[in-house]
C-alpha cells in the first residue's frame, strides 16, 4: 500500500526558507520516480522538481537555484528545501511518486506521470 504524507508547510515572509518533508511508505526508492508539484488557487498544477532513481534532479525554471530536492532512502523521506521564497511560491505543495518504475527512466516534469501523491501541505509567503 503506497502512502505519501507531506509536512513542513507554513507561513513565511518573502526571502525566508522552509523545508518540506514527505514520508513515503510502500515504495522501494530504487524503483520509483519522485517529485514535488504545487497548485495555487485558480491555477493549474505545476511540477516543481523531480528526482530520478540515480539521484539526479530536475527543477522548474521558476525555482531553479532556490529549491533543492533530496531523498533519504533509510528514513523513507523526500525533502524539498525552499530558499529565497517569493509571494509567487504561495501554493499547496504535494509530493508524488511513480511506482513501480523501470530503472533508468527519467522522472518527468508533468503531474500525470505520477501515480501517487499526498494530501498536500500549504506554503504561504507574504
Amino acid at each position: 500500500h503506497v502512502q505519501l504524507v507531506e509536512s513542513g508547510g507554513g507561513a513565511v515572509q518573502a526571502g525566508g526558507s522552509l523545508r518540506l518533508s514527505c514520508t513515503i511508505s510502500g515504495v522501494t526508492f530504487d524503483d520509483a520516480d519522485m517529485g514535488w508539484y504545487r497548485q495555487a488557487p485558480g491555477s493549474e498544477c505545476e511540477m516543481v522538481s523531480a528526482i530520478n532513481s540515480d539521484g539526479s534532479t530536475t527543477y522548474a525554471d521558476s525555482v531553479k537555484g532556490r529549491f533543492a530536492m533530496s531523498t533519504d532512502n533509510t528514513k523513507k523521506l523526500m525533502r524539498l528545501r525552499m530558499n529565497a521564497l517569493q509571494a509567487e511560491d504561495t501554493a499547496m505543495y504535494y509530493c508524488a511518486a511513480k511506482y513501480p518504475c523501470p530503472r533508468g527512466t527519467t522522472a518527468q516534469m508533468y503531474v500525470a506521470w505520477y501515480d501517487y501523491w499526498g494530501q498536500g501541505t500549504q506554503v504561504t509567503v507574504s
